[in-house]
């Protein structure tokens, strides 16, 4: 009998309350559909789970894949349509997909170790930009993505949960993220389609290409606004170090220099989104969001 993770199974009802409660019961149906549609073997999962259950198999004619499973919704949907207009450019292929039921078949990435693991910070670096270079493109006219000026707005969730309040984050860093996305959103260049999420957890070691990018929010913004993951990561690593905002001020200087970008806005959007990823954890799981509150008062220095 399939066993799913405790801590899985907790953040799925954390986010999806009983809807995901009803998917976990149904996962196990799910699988067996998938390896009977796609002719697969599915091994154990990756470790740890986080929001998708996401599990290496093998198909009849021997090839590797990888499939991924999540409640569905929204936040699936984009991924699915970032990857198909991506096209396996700079990112992970998508082989096929079932969008209604949230599932993803995908290339495997092998090796298919993360960015994280390179020990020369200014390597990483470069390396991330040539992935940006492959994935950015203009946005359509018209496309389901959010926009960075969507994400922002998270903020004003905050500050109608807490009466106008901002909670457990602390005022002034709220204060000044909502006045940098007010500056930065104003004044943006042609926004493109985005990965959004493009960390160093988010970019692995692979055969067809060095590097590939995974796991797209797929949202429109300017290019300056990708850099915000990067910025912010790894954690704890980063915030680890004894000095981490020289590490951030190199790498702010590497960025700016290799895409020919402001730094200011650079600095400003990692500031911004730091404070933004504070509140989305504290609406997803009433907790953690310390670390980027910790990332904006480094990111701070930098201004």
């Amino acid at each position: 009998m399939m066993t799913v993770p405790s801590a899985f199974a907790r953040t799925i009802r954390e986010l999806h309350g009983e809807t995901g409660d009803e998917w976990l019961r149904r996962l196990p149906d799910l699988l067996a559909d998938c390896a009977l549609r796609w002719s697969l073997t599915i091994l154990p999962p990756f470790e740890p789970l986080t929001y998708n259950y996401v599990a290496p198999a093998i198909r009849e004619d021997s090839a590797e894949v990888v499939l991924k499973v999540g409640v569905p919704n929204p936040e699936l949907l984009t991924e699915i349509e970032a990857l198909q207009r991506f096209d396996g450019q700079g990112i992970v292929q998508l082989l096929d997909a079932d969008p209604e039921l949230g599932i993803l078949l995908l290339e495997r990435l092998k090796p298919g170790a993360p960015l994280s693991k390179l020990t020369d910070d200014e390597q990483a670096t470069s390396i991330a930009v040539q992935v940006m270079r492959q994935l950015w493109r203009p946005a359509p006219p018209e496309h389901p993505f959010p926009t960075v000026a969507k994400w922002a707005a998270g903020l004003e969730r905050l500050r109608r949960r807490f009466g106008g309040g901002t909670g457990p984050l602390p005022g002034e860093w709220v204060e000044t993220a909502e006045n940098l996305f007010g500056e930065l959103i104003g004044s943006m260049a042609e926004p493109v389609l985005l990965h959004g999420d493009l960390h160093h957890e988010n970019i692995l070691s692979a055969e067809r290409q060095p590097w590939l990018a995974l796991d797209p929010k797929g949202v429109v913004g300017e290019p300056a606004y990708e850099v915000g993951a990067l910025l912010r990561n790894p954690i704890p690593g980063l915030l680890a170090q004894s000095h981490p905002e020289c590490t951030l001020a190199r790498r702010v200087d590497q960025l700016a220099e290799e895409l020919g970008l402001e730094r200011a806005r650079l600095v400003g959007w990692g500031l911004a989104q730091a404070v933004l990823s504070a509140w989305w954890n504290v609406e997803d799981h009433g907790h953690g969001w310390e670390w980027g509150i910790a990332c904006a008062e480094v990111l701070a220095r930098l201004r």
